[in-house]
């Protein structure tokens, strides 16, 4: 394959919307965690895709959202920053007839950033067809985008059509990743992201927003290609910790089970995973835990 054009494209929206679940499915595989609760993303994570003669690099970025502590503050910084040096974006909503307060600030990075906009209506299959009107009238009014391209992440549906339409936006230029590269996580990275997608799934309310994961031993060995894995779950009081833990370890057994299968799925080989869970209280406030985890917040 012979890449003579490349183009970095903004993925931005309010949580939920289904950003990472579009990455995803761009580029065919989880590289990015999903779950129904906000929050989900954190960090901005690439996803490269290649078409032809033009390679699309997309930016899928965290859900913006009122900021409640630092780590919100360094997400939100993310977002913003996002909008810089890139080619075009792509605001992605849920199929509802009324942009949000989170949508009109996005709109109006996008506006101030005069770069090439599509607006991305995304879960069209869980409305009628008919409904979409309405939606596209609402932002129309807000915001003159580019283009409006109706999709469902889910499904597939839309996202072939939206992949030529951004091919248009890519100037003439070099690869930024090599052919065979997907993302730029490195896999200790997708690892620990696995096992966060596990406690957003099997615990409720508020908890799992007040873990972070380390990922603190990962090597292979030589003579069989298992992969060892020590995983660190930090969580904010002792009560998150005896919940995260369950009822004589049942809860962390089922976690550290379900996240395994997902991770001997994407690494193609076995791993023998253990879990610990440590109380760092308020790390989401502190700049030196945020750091340590891996969000640079310098602030």
């Amino acid at each position: 394959m012979n890449i003579t054009k490349t183009a970095l494209i903004t993925i931005c929206g309010r949580p939920n919307v289904g950003k990472s679940t579009l990455a995803n499915t761009i580029v065919g595989e989880k590289i990015a965690i999903v779950s129904n609760k906000p929050q989900t993303t954190r960090n901005r994570i690439y996803a490269v895709k290649n078409l032809e003669d033009t390679q699309l690099v997309f930016m899928d970025t965290p859900g913006f959202h009122r900021p409640k502590s630092k780590l919100d503050e360094y997400m939100d910084d993310v977002v913003r920053d996002s909008f810089s040096g890139t080619d075009a974006v792509c605001l992605v909503v849920e199929p509802i007839p009324s942009a949000g307060p989170q949508e009109e600030q996005l709109i109006a990075w996008i506006r101030a950033s005069k770069l090439p906009s599509v607006l991305v209506i995304n879960k069209i299959d869980e409305v009628k067809k008919e409904e979409l009107l309405a939606v596209i009238a609402a932002y129309a009014a807000v915001f003159a985008f580019d283009h409006i391209m109706p999709l469902s992440a889910k499904t597939g549906e839309g996202v072939e059509e939206l992949l030529a339409l951004l091919k248009g936006f890519a100037p003439e230029g070099p690869a930024l990743f090599p052919e065979d590269m997907i993302t730029d996580q490195p896999d200790s990275q997708i690892v620990a992201e696995m096992v966060r997608e596990k406690l957003l799934y099997c615990l409720e309310h508020e908890i799992p927003h007040g873990t972070a994961i380390e990922v603190t031993k990962f090597s292979e060995r030589e003579d069989s290609g298992i992969i060892d894995l020590d995983v660190t779950i930090y969580c904010e009081k002792a009560s998150h910790k005896a919940i995260i833990l369950g009822k004589k370890g049942a809860m962390i057994k089922k976690i550290g089970e379900i996240a395994r299968k997902d991770i001997e799925r994407y690494m193609g080989t076995k791993v023998f995973l253990q879990t610990w869970v440590k109380v760092k209280e308020n790390w989401r406030d502190s700049s030196a835990m945020l750091r340590t985890l891996g969000y640079r917040n310098d602030k």
